[in-house]
């Protein structure tokens, strides 16, 4: 469909054992986050916050190569609930949209 608009979402559940505290701070960690993607990607992040825990109202510019094109995107909090929710939504980037949502549940 040409010039057609598309909405594909992606979900993933993961278990830990371990504090809702600690998984909802290293989610937010930039190192952790560079540290941990495929390494094919090269990914760095180059301006905002680039090191340590992201917050509210926040922004990071990650730069990776994606599609074999170097990129950056940058994305900024725009919902932040602690510890049980954020959302970073791109501002800038190679994609006409980019919503993440990280929802983080304590089960017991």
């Amino acid at each position: 469909m040409k010039g057609g608009n598309y909405l594909i979402t992606v979900t993933t559940h993961i278990e830990i054992s371990a504090p809702i505290q600690i998984c909802f701070d290293l989610a937010r960690d930039i190192e952790i986050h560079t540290k941990t993607v495929w390494k094919h990607t090269k990914e760095k992040a180059i301006m905002g916050i680039t090191s340590g825990p992201i917050g509210s109202g926040q922004t990071v510019t990650f730069e990776a190569t994606h599609f074999l094109v170097r990129q950056r995107l940058t994305s900024k909090i725009t919902e932040y609930h602690e510890p049980y929710l954020f959302v970073d939504e791109m501002e800038k980037g190679a994609f006409k949209s980019l919503k993440h949502v990280h929802e983080f549940k304590q089960s017991f």
